[in-house]
């Protein structure tokens, strides 16, 4: 409503403005004087291109306002003072020509630089954006799939990343949709999502925010908008989805595959599988030798008591993996007698 009266005010004061330019009592050139009707109109249409512009432009970017503003504000300046440094130089004659292609190039080159940059530089009043300091350095942005995984609070819950969760507006937007599907899965998948969304807002050793994105581009996906922000904030995308993290490592974005954490942490000896160690000491049960892995790992080996200070070749059988560590437990190899795995 307030742009509407704006709008109005400006009508009738161009008009009043344009109406005094052509009276006769104001001198108006000869062309004008002549012609006041047409000149009245002209003039009045001419100044409403202004707002034909504005109204058909919806989506206005402050950055890109900032950037221009400013480019003509600097590029003027340096103008002028490069007039001031001319003038002795050159000849009164070509002052004007030297001042206009000034006025020209200098306003032009400042505006192209900015506007090349922006990126670099937010152009916000006054001129910087203050960024919220982050602890632990850049935050995560979750997308959709991250939240719909789950996985991403149980490792928020191992203190792993001390670092700042983001959810952009256009992920709770997306999460949001699939949790109203008509189709049944879809609707799991979408509540489940909402469901660790919550779980990590109630975690208080997890800083989660909610950003409000408020220049987005409707023509680019979801995904392509996270990497867009991702670029912007400096921060890195925690997913699990394939393609976001081929576009987001080709666009220099960190990614946290959220598959690639898992596959990291997996085990690195398989049932069935065949490792040589030393036996040190016997185990607690009858007839159990114990040995350790290079990085630790304390492998516990059936019938292998008699064996203390020697090599042997031992078939694994299971493995315990807990918060304490990781034991494996095995059989001599062939030896066909069951192991038997302790508590």
């Amino acid at each position: 409503m307030l742009l509407i009266v704006l709008r109005v005010l400006y009508v009738f004061i161009c008009a009043g403005a344009i109406a005094t330019m052509v009276h006769p009592q104001s001198n108006p050139p000869k062309i004008i004087e002549d012609h006041p009707l047409f000149a009245f109109f002209l003039l009045l249409a001419m100044s409403q291109s202004v707002m034909v512009v504005d109204f058909f432009v919806r989506r206005k970017r402050l950055d890109l306002i900032s950037a221009v503003y400013f480019g003509l504000l600097i590029g003027v300046l340096l103008a002028y003072l490069s007039s001031l440094a001319l003038r002795p130089i050159i000849q009164p004659q070509f002052e004007p020509i030297t001042v206009g292609l000034l006025l020209i190039a200098f306003p032009y080159m400042c505006i192209s630089l900015l506007l090349q940059t922006k990126d670099d530089f937010r152009f916000v009043i006054p001129y910087v954006e203050f960024v919220k300091e982050m602890k632990g350095g850049s935050p995560l942005i979750v997308d959709t799939s991250a939240l719909i995984d789950g996985r991403i609070a149980d490792v928020m819950d191992t203190h792993v990343f001390e670092t700042e969760i983001l959810v952009p507006s256009m992920v709770l937007e997306e999460l949001q949709g699939i949790a109203d599907s008509n189709d049944k899965l879809r609707r799991t998948r979408g509540r489940r999502g909402l469901d660790v969304l919550t779980k990590l807002q109630q975690n208080p050793q997890v800083d989660v925010r909610m950003y409000e994105v408020k220049d987005k581009d409707e023509t680019l996906t979801v995904d392509q908008q996270i990497v867009a922000l991702a670029k912007r904030l400096g921060g890195r995308i925690v997913t699990s989805d394939f393609n976001l993290n081929k576009v987001a490592s080709v666009q220099g974005v960190t990614v946290v595959n959220l598959n690639d954490v898992a596959n990291s942490l997996k085990p690195r000896y398989l049932h069935g599988e065949q490792i040589r160690i030393r036996v040190i000491r016997e185990g607690e049960s009858f007839g159990q030798g114990v040995g350790y892995l290079d990085d630790g790992t304390m492998v516990v080996c059936e019938q292998a008591s008699q064996l203390v200070g020697q090599d042997i070749d031992v078939v694994i059988t299971s493995m315990l993996q807990n918060s304490a560590g990781r034991m494996i437990f095995g059989r001599l190899a062939g030896s066909l007698t069951p192991s038997r795995v302790g508590n």
